[in-house]
């Protein structure tokens, strides 16, 4: 029995063609077991050796697929450039005031406090003004409406009086002329009874006197302004007259102005 001498090339061969078949042994137990199955017969052809292959005949290799082309990536959207940090100037060191500006700002502080307290001085000053002018605006209406009040009080006053004197003088007139109208009766009546009629007198003549009076009823003239007709009768009466003084005159001396002046007529026979 001959026995060849096994190349390294093909032991490396034949090992890895037994992991192959003892993986897909593995794999078939394990998904026969996972199924609950029975395992079917498999039949294993074991070579002890791979089969001759020509030692200067290179081996080929399978062509490998192409592998597919990874899908392009989206390019990352670049980061915004941080925006750089605002840097604060160092603070200058303030310079300190001079006496003389220290000096004119209190000046000036003190011109505006004054200049304040003025207006404020101003604006008390005119509205105290205002209020006093309101208040005697007041006054003088409230005066004005008393001093109205007041004058039609008395205009009111003044005509109830004018109306009362009124009513009294027309009482006092009534009163005096029905007193003159009976004095006057009486006067007529006295110088009538002192007549004395010739006795030849016919018809009914009738004569008037004017007959000025002193105020104790003595006749100062007598005059006589139309004769009856009858010289006889005519003298009868103007010596009656005569006769009747002092003719009678109310006891109101106001009332003489009546009788200063009186005109008499004289009839016969009275109606």
């Amino acid at each position: 029995m001959v026995f060849r001498r096994e190349e390294p090339g093909q032991m490396k061969a034949g090992a890895l063609a037994l992991l192959v078949h003892a993986l897909f042994l593995g794999l078939m137990i394990f998904g026969v077991s996972w199924q609950n199955k029975e395992p079917a017969a498999v039949e294993v052809e074991l070579w002890n050796s791979l089969p001759n292959v020509e030692s200067n005949r290179p081996q080929q290799r399978p062509t490998p697929k192409p592998e597919p082309k990874p899908e392009p990536k989206p390019e990352p959207k670049p980061e915004p450039e941080p925006k750089p940090k605002a840097v604060k100037p160092e603070p200058q060191p303030e310079a300190k005031p001079s006496k003389a500006e220290i000096e004119l700002k209190a000046k000036e502080a003190r011109r505006k406090e004054d200049e304040k307290k003025k207006l404020k001085e101003e604006e008390i000053k005119q509205q105290k003004e205002k209020l006093r002018q309101e208040q005697e605006k007041r006054e003088q209406e409230k005066k004005l409406q008393q001093e109205t009040a007041e004058k039609m009080r008395q205009q009111q006053a003044q005509a109830e009086a004018a109306k009362a004197l009124k009513a009294q003088v027309a009482a006092r007139n009534a009163a005096s002329q029905s007193m003159v109208g009976d004095f006057k009766s009486r006067i007529q009546a006295k110088i009538k009874s002192k007549t004395i009629l010739p006795p030849d007198l016919t018809g009914n003549p009738a004569a008037e006197f004017d007959v000025t009076l002193m105020p104790t009823g003595e006749v100062l003239n007598l005059k006589l302004t139309r004769s009856s007709g009858s010289s006889a009768y005519d003298s009868a009466v103007e010596r009656a007259i005569y006769k009747a003084q002092p003719l009678p005159l109310p006891p109101d001396p106001t009332l003489f102005g009546e009788f200063r002046e009186l005109h008499l007529k004289f009839r016969l026979h009275e109606d």
